[in-house]
Order: C-alpha cells, then sequence, then structure tokens
C-alpha cells in the first residue's frame, strides 16, 4: 500500500492541558484551531511524518482573567509567540494501536524534544460537508496522543509562592491531544 496524507479537521482536533494549582487541585485548559498533516505508509508506520501547529492566542480555560493572564508575557507570550509546534520525527509501534512519537515541540520560541504516547482509534468512512451538501464520504482516523513536560523547559516559569512552600502552578503539565484525520485523497482506502 502506498503512503497515504491526512489532515487535521481543526472543528474536531484539541489539545488540553492540565497544571496542579495552589497545590490543592488540577486546573485544565484547552486549545481548539490545530492545524496538522500526518503522512504515513500503512505497511511502514516508523517512517510516519507528523506536523502540527497549535494556535496558542485562543487558550481557554474557563476563567477570563486566568486566559488573559495565560496569553501575557508571564506564560505564553503569545503577543511574541502566537503558535506552538510540533514535528514528529520518529514513530516506534509498541503494539497494533499504540505508537511512541518522538520529536520537537516548541512553546515561546523554544524547542525541546518530547515523546507522545500516541492511540490510534480506528478509521471511519463519513459524510463530509461543504456548502450545505454532503460530498462523501471521506475517510477519518483518530487518535489520542499524551505527553508530560516541564513547562520550565520552554520558559514558562512564572509562579508565586504560597503557604508552607507551596506554589501557585505546578512544574509538570499533562498535555492530551485528540486528533481527527481527514484522508486527502478520495481513492481506494483499503
Amino acid at each position: 500500500m502506498a503512503a497515504t496524507s491526512w489532515f487535521f479537521e481543526p472543528g474536531h482536533t484539541g489539545a488540553q492541558f492540565t497544571a496542579r494549582h495552589m497545590m490543592v487541585t488540577y486546573v485544565r485548559g484547552q486549545i481548539k484551531n490545530i492545524r496538522g498533516s500526518i503522512e504515513v505508509d500503512p505497511d511502514e508506520p516508523e517512517k510516519a511524518r507528523i506536523e502540527a501547529t497549535l494556535d496558542a492566542t485562543g487558550v481557554y480555560t474557563g476563567e477570563p482573567n486566568r486566559d488573559a493572564h495565560l496569553r501575557s508575557a508571564d506564560f505564553f507570550d503569545v503577543d511574541h509567540h502566537p503558535t506552538w509546534t510540533f514535528t514528529g520525527t520518529r514513530v516506534t509501534q509498541v503494539s497494533a494501536t499504540e505508537f511512541d512519537v518522538t520529536g520537537e515541540l516548541t512553546i515561546r520560541g523554544t524547542t525541546r524534544p518530547v515523546t507522545l504516547a500516541v492511540t490510534y482509534l480506528g478509521q471511519w468512512d463519513t459524510p463530509w460537508w461543504e456548502n450545505g451538501q454532503n460530498l462523501g464520504p471521506r475517510r477519518r482516523a483518530g487518535f489520542v496522543a499524551a505527553t508530560r513536560i516541564n513547562r520550565h523547559d520552554f520558559g514558562v516559569s512564572w509562579n508565586d509562592v504560597v503557604d508552607r512552600g507551596g506554589v501557585v502552578v505546578s512544574d509538570m503539565i499533562d498535555v492530551t491531544v485528540d486528533v481527527e484525520a481527514v484522508l486527502e485523497s478520495t481513492g481506494s482506502t483499503s
């Protein structure tokens, strides 16, 4: 089978991050409007190429003041670094549906290697709507990827101290990305 090209469907692709807050709970945020692509030969998944761009200006936690603070120079500095990028450079197949994807993650202009634990969720032929008309079917595939990063590695270092030496924001951040990818071509998908 030949290599296939897929694009991320931005309306159904998103990232969630989780940070420990005030030593007692977790705060979750999300970023939508993720653009990306996957080039993969199903017979050689270890040669896949993955690229993604996240729009950090749209960070959302449900609290407008916190969202504004996250967009500021204290955290994501979106005025100078409005996007984050990930380029997958190595894929290791762990099982029939699990892969480790190692690549370069760039946040705030700082690039570091990270490994995503990726689970392949399967494929399905679905409707494809454009201008009120179903032009389908189009093949879609689903993935969920997870990693843990140290935010200081990317220059996201604002913090404050609370009682007994605690901190407002944890160093370690859990990141989960849900991807719905659509096959570029309309040729055979089997």
